[in-house]
């Protein structure tokens, strides 16, 4: 399958993500992909990662350990490509739903519009438990305004590392590509922060997955923008393209703030700044910091909305790039 048949598989995927989301009743009964990921990544965790190893040795065991299931994953992808098209248009079907459960576009909009209704319903309580599922700082500590900003903050960066960079992937690497992607992205959420246990061990999978966003995450820029203009107009267009290209380098990671000052811009909103993660303060500078300073569910929803517009972008995207490679 070459960039042609991939740019089409994509654009169907992203259809059908976008209209059934991900499947709950089929994880129910067998593993979800990313499960399977999971469990491979704890097995190399729990066996190289022991406390009576120095750092040096973690840090080394977690940079064999990542190339070891990134070489796995691409070799999956490899060898499933292969036997889905030994069905044909079966098999290319198949492949469709294969990428389409890698992407998060329902799942991610469907989340965060249940924090929105959760505060209109349920007030701030509801609105913390709902976002919790969703953001990893500590809820008890969030406003109804920064339950509102974290909610906003998880679906801009989320849209980045959850929808556009696997599509990304696939896109130029196919399932290969896709499969290592996904390694890396779930490697990082598990490993790859800087706690005491895994700040060596983990550093070489937050690396990569650094490296690997990086594309995505300025291409999302963009694609947010275009969802501005489209659901806001031309100045939500302009102001969401600036400030992500402005602001986006005052996050702490190289890659998250820029879909979320995209975001910010898009909603005249300011985001980021300190928050609170397992009881640590962590302090950054406001982004945007020029935009409205109190979000509410309506912001959350006005989000939903040019993320959803964004997606479309994407899609429309692909399509182009399918047309040009005929």
């Amino acid at each position: 399958m070459n960039l042609d048949e991939h740019s089409l598989v994509l654009v169907l995927a992203l259809l059908l993500d976008r209209i059934i989301g991900d499947p709950q009743w089929l994880w129910l009964r067998v593993p979800h992909p990313v499960a399977i990921f999971g469990r491979a990544i704890g097995y190399f965790d729990q066996h190289f990662n022991r406390d009576s190893l120095s750092k040096a040795q973690r840090r080394q065991n977690g940079v064999v350990a990542i190339l070891v299931l990134s070489a796995l994953a691409v070799v999956t992808g490899l060898v499933l490509h292969w036997f889905l098209m030994l069905f044909g248009p079966v098999g290319i079907l198949l492949e469709i739903f294969c990428v389409a459960i890698f992407l998060a576009q329902k799942s991610l909009s469907d989340h965060v519009a249940a924090v929105a209704t959760a505060l209109k319903d349920e007030g701030l309580i509801g609105g913390r438990k709902a976002v919790s599922r969703i953001v990893g700082r500590d809820p008890e500590t969030l406003d109804e305004p920064g339950v509102c900003r974290a909610a906003i903050e998880s679906l801009a960066e989320n849209f980045s590392d959850g929808v556009v960079a696997p599509a990304l992937w696939f896109a130029i690497f196919g399932l290969p590509g896709l499969f290592f992607y996904k390694m890396l992205n779930t490697a990082d959420s598990m490993i790859g922060h800087r706690s005491e246990k895994y700040v060596d061990f983990g550093w070489a999978s937050a690396r990569l997955d650094d490296i690997a966003n990086w594309p995505a995450a300025r291409l999302s820029i963009l694609l947010i923008a275009v969802g501005a203009g489209i659901r806001r107009g031309t100045t939500a267009f302009r102001d969401a393209f600036k400030v992500g290209i402005r602001d986006g380098k005052l996050h702490r990671s190289p890659n998250s703030g820029r879909p979320e000052a995209a975001m910010a811009g898009a909603l005249d909103l300011q985001l980021a700044g300190p928050r609170v993660y397992s009881g640590v303060v962590v302090r950054e500078p406001m982004i945007n910091g020029t935009g409205r300073d109190v979000a509410t569910a309506g912001d959350v929803e006005d989000g939903i909305s040019v993320f959803q517009a964004s997606c479309m972008a994407l899609t429309l995207f692909a399509f182009v790039a399918f047309v040009c490679l005929l």
